[in-house]
């Protein structure tokens, strides 16, 4: 059922490094965004993938991890992804990709749940230097990356208290994500 990946499908920030995700895994899950809906159908976003611990080191440093947890840096040695697919814009299709890029990655992170792995949509990143540290041509502009791997770390949903939106973890590392109550939302 839909809802039921959609409840697994949490921003996870652990993985079990050493469990790989295939290269056809990855080039699976971006057939799924190919084929979902485009703005214009002008289909402007491609994808750098990446799952050998080689270019996995060289994107890692560039990314900044879940900013209301000031004192955690990010998932370390043994923890982090173990694949990476960076959205990119093909500005000699278009400039502008509208909404394109939330259409695809939700599309290959509910690929991923389904295919029992878990990813993180990355939108702090120093984008210049990971640009210059992939040698992409000057037309392909990083949008965000999708991490992803076989998650080491549980994600709960929880009702919003005291109206704040901060996730925050416990002292058994459960991750703890505050949603608004539907009638909350609806106008």
């Amino acid at each position: 059922m839909l809802k039921d990946l959609i409840l697994k499908n949490r921003s996870y920030r652990r993985f079990y490094q050493d469990e790989p995700v295939e290269v056809e895994t990855l080039r699976e899950l971006v057939d799924l965004a190919r084929l979902s809906p485009s703005a214009r159908n002008a289909q402007p976003l491609k994808y750098f993938l990446a799952n050998s611990p080689e270019i996995n080191d060289k994107i890692f440093p560039h990314l900044s991890w879940a900013g209301y947890l000031k004192d955690w840096a990010g998932p370390e040695k043994g923890e982090q992804p173990s694949a990476y697919i960076v959205v990119l814009n093909d500005t000699d299709i278009s400039a502008n990709y509208f909404c394109d890029d939330g259409i695809a990655t939700q599309s290959i992170l509910l690929g991923a749940v389904e295919k029992g792995l878990g990813g993180c949509i990355v939108g702090s990143l120093n984008r210049l230097q990971l640009h210059r540290e992939l040698r992409l041509s000057d037309n392909l502009k990083i949008v965000h990356i999708i991490a992803l791997g076989k998650p080491k770390e549980e994600v709960k949903i929880e009702a919003m208290k005291e109206e704040s939106i901060k996730y925050w973890r416990d002292v058994q590392q459960v991750h703890h994500v505050p949603k608004r109550d539907l009638k909350d939302i609806i106008v």
